[in-house]
């Protein structure tokens, strides 16, 4: 049996065999946080801090999430000491807030559209954003879609009035491959889209491929390298964001199924081949932590080319590690344990989970490279129009508060 290097530690004090156990240690969480959220999540769960959840929540007064935080005067430390996120490298992407951004304005006082959504996160801390389309309300100013060159400008100048960037977006892959003459004229309007709003890369939030097989992965990676020359010719990165299936294993080998694909693999997984395979200098990712962590959970184990069953256990930031300068982007989500979602965690705003971000920001090291950006699927609520932003206000906060740990 093998095993991959795997950093995550058990608490030595755990009783071997205790209830949960298994799943505690395929989460790799210590016990004591591990207790704390074992239930399924509830409403309250989600909305109460978890208990040794993260340093902000542990030291914040009472009657306050995290820490207060004065964005006017981040400056003087966000940059060294013992910040793990420099201040001007603390972003969101805007899906956590899309309902705030597709509101009327003209239906109430909560801020809608994008120039009140910008100066809402500004005023929270918040100094890049990562977009997520750019469609909002038809009333808001600028009208329902911003997706042209005109667009762009306008959204580059309410940029630039709030001191805020724009880092990334989840946008316009084209999905034939060999590319159309259309697709690649959509493409190229992205790319300039991109470059007006000033930002240094440019992805999407899909997988290259939903293929487990080594041979689609191929195709996509000569798919994404011919993307991203173009991309680069236009100083621009072109990156793809991953959630739990891509951190699967690849198949790459053993017995063929009737269609004569491979049904065994070697133990890579699908995103750790498409990292071989594609040009350093053309390809990048978005590491999702959060389904980073879900796969840990779903994937440890895989069926060798000799049939055998063999034990890997993920180790989201020792890939990030390895692969260093490919992971630019990150999206920080939370989560607190679940025991019957199949995934084990339940996603909750930023800082309020058991995901250990300390340590992982610690390992991965290049705080002046990376950019990560705060999301949480959950923060639009159908009962609660101002969650969103309010969360998006605790998450900023938690990232903010993040430190390297005392030796």
């Amino acid at each position: 049996m093998t095993r991959s290097s795997d950093t995550s530690r058990t608490d030595p004090a755990d009783p071997a065999g205790g209830p949960g156990e298994a799943l505690r240690r395929s989460l790799g969480v210590g016990r004591r946080r591990f207790l704390s959220t074992c239930t399924a999540v509830t409403g309250a769960a989600v909305a109460a801090p978890v208990l040794g959840a993260s340093p902000a929540l542990a030291k914040a007064p009472s009657g306050t999430t995290g820490h207060h935080h004065d964005h006017h005067h981040d400056h003087d430390h966000g940059h060294g000491g013992d910040v793990l996120v420099p201040a001007h490298k603390r972003g969101i992407i805007l899906y956590t807030v899309r309902d705030a951004i597709a509101r009327d304005p003209l239906a109430g006082d909560l801020p809608s559209g994008f120039r009140e959504v910008f100066k809402q996160l500004a005023r929270h801390g918040y100094r890049q954003v990562e977009f997520a389309g750019y469609g909002q309300h038809p009333n808001a100013p600028g009208g329902a879609s911003l997706e042209s060159v005109e667009g762009a400008r306008l959204l580059r100048r309410w940029l630039d009035e709030y001191g805020l960037r724009a880092q990334g977006n989840h946008g316009f892959i084209p999905p034939s491959w060999p590319l159309t003459t259309a697709d690649l004229d959509t493409f190229k309007k992205h790319l300039e889209i991109a470059h007006i709003l000033g930002m240094d890369h440019m992805g999407t939030g899909g997988d290259p491929t939903g293929s487990a097989h080594r041979a689609d992965w191929d195709v996509a990676a000569d798919k994404w390298n011919a993307l991203g020359r173009i991309a680069r010719r236009e100083g621009i990165k072109l990156y793809t964001h991953n959630h739990d299936a891509a951190y699967g294993f690849l198949l790459d080998g053993g017995p063929p199924d009737a269609q004569g694909r491979p049904t065994r693999s070697s133990g890579i997984r699908r995103l750790e081949y498409f990292l071989k395979v594609t040009d350093p200098k053309l390809v990048w990712l978005e590491m999702d932590i959060f389904w980073a962590h879900v796969a840990r959970y779903k994937f440890p184990t895989y069926t060798a080319h000799d049939g055998s069953t063999r034990e890997r256990v993920f180790d989201p930031a020792g890939l990030v590690a390895r692969h260093s300068k490919r992971y630019p982007l990150f999206h920080a989500k939370d989560g607190v344990i679940s025991t019957t979602n199949g995934m084990g965690y339940e996603m909750v705003p930023f800082g309020t989970g058991v995901i250990d971000y300390t340590t992982f920001f610690s390992r991965v090291g290049e705080r002046a490279y990376r950019n990560p950006m705060v999301e949480d699927d959950n923060s639009p609520s159908a009962t609660d129009p101002a969650q969103s932003l309010r969360e998006a206000k605790i998450s900023y906060d938690n990232l903010a508060a993040l430190r390297k740990r005392r030796r």
